[in-house]
C-alpha cells in the first residue's frame, strides 16, 4: 500500500478502511449488487465533487477499493476476480469546482458499489474539513498568526481528520495526550492553581530522562496570565478572552522579552478571526475545523 501521510501509520489507515468496510458489508456483503449484477458484470464510474472545495481522502481510495476487491474475491465461487481499476485525477490539497473528477473507477459493478458509501463518507468529511481550513487560512493571510486544530476529533479517525487541517493549509496542535503537556483548567483547578500546576509540570519534565515534552498552560484571565508569564512556559493559551484581554497579554509578553508562544482559543469565528489575529497572538486554535466542519457535497456516478 502507498504511503498515505508521512506521519500516519500505514497499518492505522488499513485498520480505520477494514472497520469502515466492516461496518457497511458487514459479514454478507453488498446482498443488493449480489442480488442484480454477476460477478462478471462490469462498469466504469466517477467520483466528482457537486461542490467547490479542498480535497482530502484521495489517498484512500486506491487502498479502500484494494480491500474491496480482496474481501471479494474471499467471498467469490469462482476464485480471485479481477481488481477494479483506479484513476486518481486529483490530488489532496486541491481546490475543486462543482464537476472535479477526483477519480475514475473501471471493474466489477460489485466491487464498485460496495466501496461507493464508505469511500464517499470518507472523502466528504475529511473534503469538509480541509476546506473549512483553507477559509479560515484565508482570512489570516497577511498576518503572521497561524491556524491550529485541536483534539475534538472524530474518534477513530484523528489521523485522517488532522491531515485534512493540513490539506486545507492549517497546522497540527498536540496529537494527543502523550505528546504534549498542556495544563487545562480542570488540572489547575485540582492542583490550587496555575502556579502550583505550572511548577510541578516543569520539575517533572526537568527530571524526565530522555525528550523533554513541550509545555502548554491554559489561562483565562490576565491575572492569571501575569502568573504563569514568569515561570517561562514553552506557550500560553490564551482561554476565551476578549480581544483587549488578548492584546493586553500580547504587550506583557512582548515587554517580558521571554520566548513564550501565545495560542488564543475559544469561541473564535469566522468573523473574529481576523480581530483576534490583529492582537499579534503567534496561534489561534479551533475545535470547529473538526467539529462542526460540513461535509462537501461529493458523490459517485456509473458512467
Amino acid at each position: 500500500m502507498e504511503n498515505i501521510e508521512a506521519d500516519v501509520c500505514t497499518d492505522d489507515i488499513t485498520g480505520i478502511l477494514k472497520n469502515a468496510l466492516t461496518e457497511d458489508l458487514g459479514t454478507a456483503g453488498d446482498i443488493t449488487s449480489m442480488a442484480i449484477f454477476g460477478e462478471s458484470d462490469t462498469g466504469a464510474a466517477q467520483i466528482r465533487s457537486k461542490q467547490a472545495g479542498v480535497l482530502s481522502g484521495a489517498t484512500l481510495i486506491k487502498p479502500l477499493f484494494g480491500l474491496v476487491d480482496s474481501l471479494l474475491s474471499m467471498q467469490s465461487q469462482a476464485g480471485l476476480i479481477p481488481a477494479a481499476g483506479i484513476e486518481v485525477c486529483s490530488r489532496d490539497g486541491d481546490r475543486m469546482e462543482p464537476g472535479t473528477v477526483i477519480c475514475k473507477i473501471k471493474g466489477p459493478v460489485r466491487s464498485i458499489l460496495s466501496g461507493e458509501r464508505t469511500i464517499l463518507n470518507l472523502l466528504q468529511r475529511l473534503s469538509g474539513i480541509a476546506t473549512t481550513s483553507s477559509r479560515m487560512i484565508e482570512i489570516l493571510k497577511g498576518t503572521n498568526t497561524r491556524l491550529l486544530d485541536t483534539r475534538k476529533t472524530t474518534p477513530g479517525l484523528r489521523a485522517l481528520e488532522k491531515a485534512a487541517v493540513r490539506h486545507g493549509g492549517g497546522d497540527n496542535h498536540r496529537f494527543g495526550l502523550y505528546d504534549m503537556i498542556l495544563i487545562k483548567d480542570t488540572h489547575i483547578k485540582r492542583a490550587g492553581g496555575v502556579e502550583e500546576a505550572l511548577k510541578k509540570a516543569l520539575a517533572w519534565r526537568d527530571g524526565r530522562n530522555g525528550d523533554k515534552p513541550m509545555i502548554e498552560v491554559e489561562v483565562q484571565s490576565v491575572k492569571e496570565f501575569m502568573k504563569a508569564l514568569p515561570l517561562g512556559p514553552d506557550r500560553i493559551m490564551l482561554d476565551n478572552m476578549g480581544q483587549n484581554e488578548i492584546e493586553a497579554c500580547v504587550k506583557e509578553r512582548n515587554a517580558s522579552g521571554k520566548n513564550i508562544l501565545l495560542e488564543a482559543s475559544g469561541g473564535i469565528s469566522l468573523d473574529t478571526l481576523s480581530a483576534i489575529a490583529a492582537t499579534g497572538v503567534d496561534f489561534i486554535s479551533s475545535g470547529a475545523l473538526t467539529h462542526s466542519a460540513r461535509a462537501l457535497d461529493i458523490h459517485l456516478v456509473m458512467v
